[in-house]
């Protein structure tokens, strides 16, 4: 049997237990609010976002040093206690 058919079947079957328990309507209900809701938020300008990933990156890049130099210090400490 096609992969493409068993998939279609088990999605069909899912469908209709969710049609039949009525949890359908409720997952409708949910993307339809959700979509709303989105529509709401104030999204980022591509420089906004942009500026925004330089300023993790740098804060990434600073956290990485910072833990490179603090394990650096601390092997040492360790090497010369032992």
């Amino acid at each position: 049997m096609n992969s493409n058919i068993i998939v279609g079947i088990v999605v069909a079957v899912a469908f209709g237990v969710l049609w039949y328990t009525g949890r359908l309507a409720r997952l409708t209900a949910y993307v339809g609010e959700t979509s709303e809701e989105l529509k709401k938020c104030a999204w980022p300008t591509w420089d906004e976002l942009k500026g925004s990933t330089v300023v993790v990156f740098i804060c990434i890049l600073i956290l990485g040093v910072f833990t490179m130099v603090v394990d650096f210090i601390f092997a040492a400490l360790v090497r010369n206690l032992t």
